[in-house]
C-alpha cells in the first residue's frame, strides 16, 4: 500500500464520524484509528476482576442454570482478554467446554476468542462452579467485558 493511499484513508477518517478502520488490500493491512481527546486513555486492566456480583448477564447459557445469579453473591468474573469473536466451542460439532453449573479448575479452557483468524484459548486462574455465562457462541466481545462468573 503507497503512502498515496495511506494519506487519503487518514483524510476519509478524519472526514467520517468514524473512530476506527481497516482496510486489506492484497496481503497488506492497514487499521486506523483515533482517540478522542475529551476522553482519558486507561491503562489496560488486567484479564481478571473481582466485585460482588454480576452484571444484568448479556445472555445464560443452558437451561440448567438460573437466569440471574441471587443477590449478594461473591464470585469471580473471567472477562475477555482482547477484542474479538466468542466462540463456546472448538467447532459446532463440539460440546461446549463449560456451561452453567459446570465444575472447573485452574488452567481448565473455558471458551475460543478469535481475533483476526487466530483463536485464543481462555482458561480458568480459579477453581470453582460455573455460575453465569455472559456471551452466547458467535457474539462479538470487548476486551475487559464479562465472559463468566466463577463461583
Amino acid at each position: 500500500m503507497d503512502l498515496r493511499k495511506v494519506k487519503k484513508l487518514i483524510e476519509l477518517l478524519e472526514a467520517s464520524e468514524l473512530v476506527e478502520m481497516e482496510i486489506t488490500e492484497g496481503d497488506s493491512a492497514i487499521r486506523l484509528s483515533r482517540v478522542s481527546t475529551s476522553q482519558p486513555i486507561l491503562p489496560p486492566q488486567p484479564g481478571v476482576e473481582t466485585y460482588p456480583g454480576p452484571r444484568e448477564p448479556l445472555a445464560v447459557a443452558e437451561a440448567g442454570g438460573s437466569e440471574a445469579t441471587p443477590p449478594g453473591t461473591a464470585g469471580r468474573v473471567i472477562t475477555s482478554p482482547m477484542v474479538g469473536t466468542y466462540y463456546e466451542a472448538p467447532s459446532e460439532e463440539t460440546a461446549p467446554y463449560v456451561r452453567v453449573d459446570a465444575k472447573v479448575s485452574a488452567g481448565d479452557p473455558l471458551c475460543l476468542i478469535e481475533a483476526m483468524k487466530t483463536f485464543n484459548q481462555v482458561e480458568s486462574d480459579v477453581s470453582g462452579t460455573v455460575m453465569v455465562v455472559y456471551k452466547s457462541n458467535g457474539d462479538p466481545v470487548e476486551f475487559g467485558e464479562p465472559l463468566f462468573l466463577i463461583q
